[in-house]
């Protein structure tokens, strides 16, 4: 495939993702039925789930200078703070322009090269997905007998066991074949899996670790209870099992990664997710666009004011 082509599908693809996902979240709740909602939410709660966002984001700036530290470089917290909000704003726009962006905010005003400031933000993101991984497997032990009936309700328990032994021996002969192929692509994800490992260890070995494992579970857990705290803000939610806030959790932020910033997908994903508890459509639609609403506000925000400050605050770079 030609490579403009290809990197016009990566831009435009989440796009009109996001705009399908949008069209089909109003074609669950009318407008009218959404600014009502939006009317009668409880701004308590709401604003309370921004200042509970903004600590994970203020957390993330501060985990970055425990390893930029032992590189040499003693980066200061403003630029850190605002080369974080910047990545978020960027991310909406190309996904994953941000880190990039990250990473020369560092070069240009820390003097930190590139390669060594982006590594660092890779590394961060294998932290990340390990946090997120031990979500779902709390979630999981927590709520399996709700899961497991779920799924045996709906169907066959055979074909759910068949189903599951196919993919695991799909999976561990892709694994096979991968270790032992010499193709482009095996080398690639051989050398993707070997750089996550290689930065997980890199997490143990840094002078700060146990600060750096902190600061991790903190940004996650203020992220799960944020979205629990601005649940309380929608009329015709509650109550609702805590069960249905880590799962709606985990799909909404599995939605981030499939449109920019999760536009249009993070409202269908929560959709989705509270159906399985039987929770009403109208306010489980609402809540995922306010979540997200507040969220992205929030975002574009400070990640502009974060642009237009940077040059200001390294003047005299």
């Amino acid at each position: 495939m030609n490579k403009s082509l290809l990197k016009l599908l990566k831009i435009s693809f989440p796009i009109l993702l996001g705009v399908f996902l949008i069209w089909y979240s109003l074609s669950k709740v009318s407008i009218e039925e959404l600014v009502e909602h939006f009317k009668a939410a409880n701004y308590f709660y709401i604003f309370l789930g921004v200042f509970l966002g903004l600590l994970s984001h203020l957390s993330r700036a501060y985990r970055w200078l425990f390893q930029l530290e032992p590189l040499g470089y003693k980066v200061r917290f403003g630029n850190s703070i605002m080369a974080v909000f910047a990545t978020y704003l960027i991310n909406y726009t190309v996904p994953r322009a941000g880190e990039f962006a990250r990473a020369s905010i560092l070069a240009n005003y820390e003097s930190v090269p590139f390669e060594k400031g982006f590594g660092t933000i890779v590394a961060e993101r294998v932290a990340d997905v390990i946090v997120m991984l031990l979500i779902m497997v709390i979630t999981l032990f927590l709520e399996f007998d709700f899961i497991f009936n779920f799924f045996t309700e709906r169907f066959n328990a055979f074909k759910i066991i068949v189903g599951f032994l196919l993919l695991l021996a799909l999976g561990m002969f892709f694994v096979f074949y991968i270790k032992k192929s010499t193709s482009k692509i095996a080398l690639k994800i051989k050398t993707l899996v070997n750089g996550l490992i290689e930065g997980v260890f890199s997490i143990f070995k840094m002078k700060k670790k146990w600060p750096f494992i902190f600061h991790t579970l903190f940004i996650w857990g203020m992220y799960v209870l944020m979205f629990y705290v601005t649940s309380f803000a929608i009329t015709g939610l509650q109550p609702i099992p805590f069960g249905a806030i880590l799962i709606g959790f985990i799909a909404a932020s599995f939605s981030i990664a499939a449109t920019n910033g999760g536009i249009g997908s993070y409202p269908v994903a929560v959709f989705g997710a509270f159906a399985i508890f039987s929770i009403p459509e109208d306010p489980s639609i609402a809540f995922g666009w306010i979540m997200w609403t507040s969220q992205t506000a929030m975002i574009i925000l400070l990640g502009g004011l974060s642009l237009l400050i940077l040059p200001i605050y390294n003047r005299k770079k």
